[in-house]
């Protein structure tokens, strides 16, 4: 079994080819997201790929990120659910595990987090407070609205009632949507991504991305950006501003992307990743929706502990209440420098 660095372009179609073949693979084992984490952030990546010959037996991306405030990591990969080890083999597992272990150790990160979905046995401190939650959508739209309860009905009849639309628009509707995300960002208290991080999506994946934007008298008061690959569309970054909650704009938003689902042939509409007990994701639940654990494995130095790198952790909670109150303005510019160090 050979462990090397994927990095030319012979690398790039060998593993592109294994990562859209693999049943086992996630949108996010895709090459195309090694761009969009370098372009975007400038983080080294190492894309460790494992070889019999002239097959490919496995893959595993990882990002390092390093910070004098949150130390130094490895991720595979920071911002997305799912992209750990793909292997065929136990072998070819065990092999990518060890070199991203060695990795970890000669970079002396703080720790190494793989993120995957299926639990992968590796014998390793593992986290699953995560959760995805997902909806098998139905292709008759009346059908898949009287499969809902009948509260979340309400409330989607409520939105429409309200005067709210919602519809799937391109990326000339990027700045709307960064506008409503950056706004909700800055009151959760949470550093937001830069433009250029969802442009490069965009301009990397045109043909599997999508927006929904629900408006109110023009105005952009609901956003959310979809990525799709395979059997599933999923809603990554989604938000809405505080003052149109009671108008249900997130009902009305995430009916639109179920519907968007079925309406171009997809099984599975994704709500995303939630910590499990959190208002998301009692939020994700009510939508007659199931849920798949994630199971976050993680290589640690002698002596150190599991992460908690959360908003949660009350040793976060004074930055946080300070984030609230800044003004946005000032949130916008320097968000994108300190989100950076969060994985």
């Amino acid at each position: 079994m050979n462990i090397h660095l994927a990095a030319d372009e012979n690398d790039a179609r060998r593993w592109e080819a294994f990562a859209e073949s693999f049943a086992q693979s996630s949108n996010y084992h895709r090459w195309g997201w090694k761009q969009v984490i370098e372009e975007s952030f400038d983080w080294p990546t190492y894309y460790l790929m494992a070889s019999e010959g002239d097959s490919i037996r496995g893959i595993l991306p990882l990002a390092w990120q390093r910070s004098r405030v949150f130390g130094s990591f490895l991720t595979s990969l920071p911002f997305l659910n799912c992209a750990g080890v793909a292997a065929q083999t136990a072998e070819a597992r065990k092999a990518l595990v060890q070199e991203a272990v060695n990795l970890s150790q000669r970079l002396g990160v703080s720790y190494l987090e793989l993120r995957h979905r299926e639990d992968q046995n590796l014998a390793l401190p593992q986290k699953t407070n995560k959760v995805s939650v997902y909806l098998e959508v139905e292709p008759n739209e009346d059908r898949m609205m009287k499969s809902l309860r009948h509260e979340v009905r309400t409330k989607i009849r409520k939105a429409i009632k309200s005067g709210l639309t919602a519809e799937i628009e391109g990326p000339d509707s990027l700045d709307d949507f960064y506008r409503v995300f950056a706004q909700n960002m800055r009151d959760l208290g949470t550093p937001v991504y830069s433009k250029v991080f969802f442009q490069t999506i965009y301009r990397t994946f045109p043909s599997d991305t999508f927006l929904c934007v629900v408006r109110y008298q023009g105005e952009a008061v609901a956003a959310s950006l979809m990525t799709a690959f395979r059997d599933t569309l999923e809603t990554v970054w989604g938000s809405s501003l505080r003052k149109y909650l009671h108008m249900a704009p997130n009902m009305l938003m995430y009916w639109r992307m179920a519907r968007l689902a079925a309406e171009r042939g997809f099984r599975i509409f994704d709500f995303g990743r939630s910590t499990v007990g959190s208002g998301p994701h009692h939020f994700k639940l009510q939508w007659s929706s199931k849920e798949l654990v994630l199971h976050w494995d993680y290589w640690l130095p002698e002596g150190k502990n599991l992460p908690e790198i959360n908003p949660r952790n009350p040793k976060y909670r004074t930055a946080i209440w300070l984030w609230q109150h800044l003004p946005l303005s000032v949130a916008n510019r320097l968000g994108p420098r300190i989100v950076r160090a969060i994985p």
